[in-house]
């Protein structure tokens, strides 16, 4: 666990992650960073949350509709 100090950045407030979260996390100067409400708490994370669930759906469209995909390809 670390202790986080929230830092002025110009108007805005920011938070500097440590070089050992940052690796953890695989992240770079630059990128971008999804704060996300879960039932635990709050969750930073790389990925997008929204765009995951719509790969999920794709993914589930794909199995359901398999063997037309099949005989499609043919």
């Amino acid at each position: 666990m670390h202790t986080l100090k929230l830092t002025q950045i110009g108007n805005s407030v920011g938070v500097i992650l440590p070089k050992e979260a940052l690796a953890k996390l695989r992240l770079e100067k630059g990128q971008t960073v999804f704060l996300t409400e879960t039932p635990e708490g709050l969750v930073l994370t790389p990925y997008d949350p929204a765009l995951e669930e719509q790969i999920e759906a794709g993914r589930a469209f794909m199995r359901d509709y398999r063997d037309t995909f099949h005989q499609l390809a043919k």
